[in-house]
């Protein structure tokens, strides 16, 4: 693995939606789905507004594998769940800080339980 680069995690961070295509079973990326993303400290996360049952996130968590996009930067990444609760506790702040111009129904899905029991960390691979 490599770490991101401070210009990546910028660019990424301010980026409103990040594109991830999980790979499918054949090691090819599957169809990109526009998400959101934040960041804490030198670390990527995203989260399924669905929860553990979104269909991207499925894939994800069983390839654990994707190719990113955003902010003008396109990644292979590894992708890791995260349930750590402090995390999940600053993530939280951070989508509501981030995205506290959209209403509270797409922002309070991202920071539900089942959400944060479906977080991921991005890492370059």
């Amino acid at each position: 693995m490599t770490a991101w680069t401070n210009d990546e995690l910028s660019r990424i961070e301010h980026a409103d939606e990040l594109e991830i295509a999980p790979l499918g079973g054949d090691g090819t990326p599957g169809r990109p789905v526009p998400i959101w993303v934040v960041r804490d400290g030198d670390h990527l996360y995203v989260r399924s507004y669905r929860g553990e049952g979104g269909a991207w996130f499925r894939a994800a968590r069983a390839s654990r594998a994707g190719r990113i996009r955003a902010g003008g930067v396109a990644k292979d990444v590894a992708l890791v769940e995260e349930n750590d609760p402090a995390l999940g506790d600053r993530l939280d702040a951070a989508y509501r800080t981030k995205y506290s111009r959209y209403d509270a129904t797409y922002v309070d899905p991202m920071v539900a339980e089942g959400a944060r029991h479906a977080t991921l960390r991005l890492l370059p691979r």
